[in-house]
């Protein structure tokens, strides 16, 4: 499935060619799809590796930015986060870096993993608020790979959100109500800026990136949006849980209204750019942003 026009094929046979040149000891491991986003392709490699391949040169920066920051973050963080145990370096073959991480045991967030969204809600929370306590380390948001859209200003964004919400019109106006998506995302861009200290970000804190086990939230995956910058847009992917998670997770944290608009706003810049950008590769991506659209509708509805 090709998602995007610069995308670098990757397939098992490319994987173990590799591992051969780079890790000879583990070529010879059991190989076996671990599944595939937006930004990556992953295969399990024996019983404790996951192989993790970018899709295009612009997502090995993240995977290099993983690699050098996981390691420092992990030790401050309440739950488990990725371990790079391999730097990937560019081949003929496969010319942006790559990583190999110790497996983590667990299964994305949703109704048959999670038995209670009202604690999974408020141990996310815990989660985001150590990672924000987190010293930065002498970074900055000028740093390379730091400095991600959804840490910045709702302005800046207005120009491409606007077109996107154009083309959700086209494409889904006539089940999606767009025009009350455009006024929540105004009500965020009215709002003064943030004025809240920088802080690490996860980015993209949705159900696919969450592990549970034994119930309850047990590992944070894919930090390929860490960056640095306003917390606004890091509580945006709460409305793609249920209703007592956001619940749960709002009153854990303590937000105020204005963070909460602006995080509303994100959620539904992140979801009507996905609708739009994904509409005819990527079904079951769209169908993750309709639901969270949907579910920003019915919270507003319900207010």
């Amino acid at each position: 499935m090709t998602l995007h026009e610069n995308e670098i094929p990757a397939d098992e046979t490319l994987v173990r060619s590799l591992l051969k040149a780079q890790r000879p000891e583990w070529a010879g491991l059991p190989l076996t799809p671990a599944g595939a986003g937006t930004d990556n392709t992953m295969y399990r490699l024996g019983d404790d590796l996951l192989v993790r391949l970018p899709r295009t040169a612009d997502n090995g920066r993240s995977l290099r930015k993983e690699q050098e920051w996981l390691p420092r973050l992990a030790p401050f963080l309440p739950r488990p986060i990725p371990a790079p145990v391999h730097a990937g370096t560019p081949t003929d073959a496969f010319p942006v870096a790559w990583s190999v991480y110790r497996w983590i045991d667990g299964a994305e967030a949703g109704p048959d993993t999670v038995r209670d969204w009202s604690a999974f809600g408020a141990d996310l929370a815990a989660f985001v608020r150590e990672l924000h306590r987190v010293g930065l380390h002498g970074a900055t948001r000028e740093d390379d790979g730091l400095d991600w859209y959804r840490g910045g200003g709702l302005r800046p964004c207005d120009e491409w959100i606007t077109r996107a919400l154009d083309d959700c019109r086209t494409k889904a106006g006539a089940t999606l109500d767009v025009d009350t998506l455009e006024r929540l995302w105004r009500a965020g861009l009215a709002l003064p800026e943030s004025s809240a200290p920088h802080v690490w970000l996860h980015g993209d804190l949705k159900p696919t990136n969450l592990l549970a086990l034994d119930g309850g939230l047990h590992a944070v995956i894919d930090f390929g949006g860490l960056s640095i910058g306003f917390p606004d847009a890091e509580h945006a992917t709460i409305w793609d849980f249920p209703a007592e998670a956001r619940r749960a997770y709002w009153d854990a944290l303590d937000l105020d209204d204005a963070t909460w608009t602006r995080a509303r706003a994100w959620a539904v810049a992140v979801g009507v750019s996905g609708v739009s950008y994904y509409w005819d590769t990527f079904p079951a991506f769209v169908t993750e942003c309709r639901a969270r659209l949907d579910a920003i509708l019915t919270d507003a509805a319900a207010r």
